[in-house]
């Protein structure tokens, strides 16, 4: 299965993916057991989104799309390789804008920041093939996406940042988006007890292929690029690569970012103490 699979309903031919990186009111509990049991807090994920209008830079059609209310939001402790995580809802889901008229789709850190050539890029490569679905279309409705959806969307952002000729770090960002939305909807699968182990068995690989991807391509990008990359300075992208290089069973490579990291005049504390930590792992690992 492409990485980009499932986007021919737009009109959209396959890519070649191979060499990816070669260029308001909370519900009331309900009573169950005692009068003084304690009762669950629950939220629906639309309390914590708004609908902002936008104004497309290719077509410049002006739409809606879903955000985040970053001040309604509780952050929690990040996962390993920085995943962010908050309670209630995954924001991963609402990193991403799409124009319902001509297709142009892109992470929202970069949405705007496009030039007149990669607009003549994304008018020819997108526009002139995209066909908009109910998906897309529907911008006034403030309701969650689900995890498919959000996966659709950033597989347009990857898309649209092949088509613009976008920056190696740009397309690895959006393969680490991808792994943490599959992440995400794995995560979900398995904490409703899901009976599908082919769905399971599906979404683990295709998490496993983007994150490898996005590995692959940061460790491109920090030989080519200047930082701050992603908005992340380079000690940040150093261990967030220590991590993933971790995960994927890179010691070596894992232990030089850290030792990096360790040495480094500009590192904060937070990320020296998340350096420390995986040095201690990666010992254990070695011996």
């Amino acid at each position: 299965m492409g990485l980009l699979s499932g986007l021919e309903k737009f009109g959209l031919e396959q890519m070649d993916t191979t060499n990816l990186f070669e260029d308001e009111k909370k519900p009331k509990a309900e009573q169950q057991g005692q009068a003084d049991a304690p009762k669950e807090e629950k939220h629906l994920e639309t309390e914590f989104l708004l609908l902002k209008s936008i104004r497309c830079p290719v077509c410049d059609h002006v739409f809606r799309t879903r955000l985040v209310k970053t001040g309604r939001v509780k952050r929690l402790e990040p996962d390993f390789d920085l995943r962010p995580r908050f309670a209630y809802i995954d924001t991963n889901k609402y990193d991403v804008s799409s124009c319902p008229k001509c297709g142009y789709t892109a992470i929202n850190r970069y949405f705007s920041h496009i030039t007149s050539g990669q607009v003549k890029l994304i008018d020819q490569g997108v526009h002139s093939k995209f066909k908009a679905n109910t998906l897309v279309n529907a911008e006034d409705a403030l309701e969650a996406y689900t995890y498919e959806e959000a996966i659709e969307y950033c597989k347009l952002a990857l898309y649209c940042t092949m088509v613009k000729k976008g920056s190696t770090s740009e397309k690895a960002y959006e393969c680490l988006k991808l792994s943490w939305l599959y992440r995400g909807w794995r995560e979900k699968l398995e904490s409703e007890g899901t009976n599908d182990r082919e769905l399971l068995s599906n979404v683990k690989a295709e998490e496993d292929a983007y994150y490898k991807q996005a590995y692959e391509g940061f460790m491109k990008a920090i030989a080519s690029e200047s930082f701050p990359m992603c908005g992340m300075e380079e000690s940040t992208v150093n261990i967030l690569l220590a991590n993933m290089a971790f995960k994927l069973e890179k010691y070596d490579v894992s232990s030089k970012l850290v030792s990096a990291i360790l040495t480094s005049r500009v590192a904060s504390r937070s990320v020296k103490d998340r350096a420390m930590t995986l040095k201690e792992e990666i010992i254990k690992k070695l011996h």
